[in-house]
């Protein structure tokens, strides 16, 4: 398994959590059809938060990260600072 952890925050990032929260049936079939998809979560924390994916392989996050770059560019309408993005392999799971 690989899991890709993106980091928002700054300017924008409200609204996006805000978004999310609003659209989570959008945001669930663009996510989970991602080929490999495991698991999907999103979290407030601060100003901003913090979405979580996990796949089946590295292929899989960076496609899950594509795609929610593009979402986030088509409907956030303040400027949102890029995300602080931490992948690696899953050492447990369960």
């Amino acid at each position: 398994m690989y899991v890709v952890v993106r980091s928002y925050s700054g300017q924008g990032a409200s609204e996006l959590f805000d978004l999310l929260g609003q659209r989570e049936e959008e945001v669930k079939e663009l996510i989970s059809g991602v080929p490999g998809f495991v698991n999907y979560a999103a979290f407030r924390s601060g100003d901003g938060g913090m979405t979580v994916t996990a796949c089946q392989d590295k292929a899989g996050t960076d496609e899950s990260s594509r795609r929610a770059a593009e979402w986030v560019k088509e409907n956030v309408t303040t400027t949102i600072n890029a995300p602080v993005i931490t992948e690696g392999s899953t050492v447990l799971q369960f």
